[in-house]
């Protein structure tokens, strides 16, 4: 049996919900599209494709193997191109997404990559929703915290630590806290999350000791992370951020740590690609620039 038999046809069929769509894709003709899934499904002995005279939807089965079918068709497109590519310089379309806290930082270095590789053309796509790669031909996917997709394949670039900070005006004002228990009497700045909910502050209690969620007080909250340094900054009280997020505001000291001694690991940050992706010329050079400048502290 051809094990790759139908499985083109299948994907694009399930991906536009049109067998003349595929078609055109594919530059065949529909009856062939429509032959070369029904066999798919006479192999398999199950139903991919629900037809009607008006739409095309996937049954359970097919929802099941859609999914892995089309982490196989990107690695076979990943392995053609590699095979073109092996001895040329990183050239072509290269769609990078982040984080917008991580802009600041990885903007430049993407400049950077542009210029050591004028063939390259940047699609930089910042937002907090986590893209889904292969759907969304994602050549790289920057992402802080742990990893949940184990398909796909992540470097480490980035340890991090959180940081909690406050103007010299605002400490004036309300004393400077010496425990992270004394936050609930302060107006703590909370960042909201993509899903709607204020993230809990995370401190060390004991120095040494594990991490762990802190009863905070505070009225104010933003779902823009650089905001609550601009807030912070403003004296409009004390804010909590990821090491990499500070400035020259905390350089010239208008902003200033406290509970540094309480301080606790913050989530890391990984570079993602499907399987196959991070031999592409193209991607491992922006995984090499990346891996250079932001080696793990």
């Amino acid at each position: 049996m051809d094990l790759f038999a139908g499985i083109l046809p299948f994907v694009y069929v399930a991906q536009e919900r049109s067998f003349r769509r595929a078609a055109e894709r594919l530059g065949v003709s529909t009856a062939a599209v429509s032959k070369a899934v029904q066999k798919l499904e006479a192999d398999l002995g199950v139903r991919l494709l629900e037809r009607t005279s008006r739409q095309v939807a996937l049954t359970s089965e097919g929802e099941a193997f859609l999914e892995r079918a089309r982490e196989a068709v990107a690695q076979v497109h990943a392995a053609r191109e590699l095979v073109a590519q092996a001895q040329r310089a990183p050239r072509g379309p290269l769609t990078v997404t982040l984080p917008y806290i991580l802009g600041p930082i990885l903007l430049p270095r993407l400049a950077r990559l542009q210029a050591r590789h004028p063939g390259l053309t940047l699609h930089v796509r910042l937002g907090d929703r986590l893209s889904r790669l292969v759907d969304e031909q994602i050549d790289v996917a920057l992402r802080i915290g742990a990893l949940e997709d184990s398909s796909l394949v992540g470097q480490l670039l980035l340890r991090t630590r959180w940081v909690t900070l406050a103007a010299p005006a605002y400490l004036a004002r309300h004393g400077t806290p010496q425990h992270p228990d004394a936050l609930v009497d302060h107006q703590c700045l909370k960042f909201i999350l993509p899903r709607g909910m204020a993230r809990e502050w995370v401190f060390r209690r004991e120095p040494g000791g594990s991490a762990e969620t802190v009863r905070t007080g505070g009225t104010l909250d933003v779902d823009h992370g650089p905001a609550l340094l601009d807030l912070a900054a403003a004296g409009a009280g004390l804010c909590q951020v990821l090491d990499f997020m500070l400035d020259e505001r905390v350089r010239d000291g208008r902003l200033v740590e406290v509970l540094a001694d309480h301080a606790a690991e913050g989530p890391p940050v990984h570079a993602l690609c499907v399987p196959g992706r991070q031999s592409v010329p193209r991607v491992r050079a922006l995984l090499q620039l990346l891996v250079e400048e932001l080696r793990p502290r």
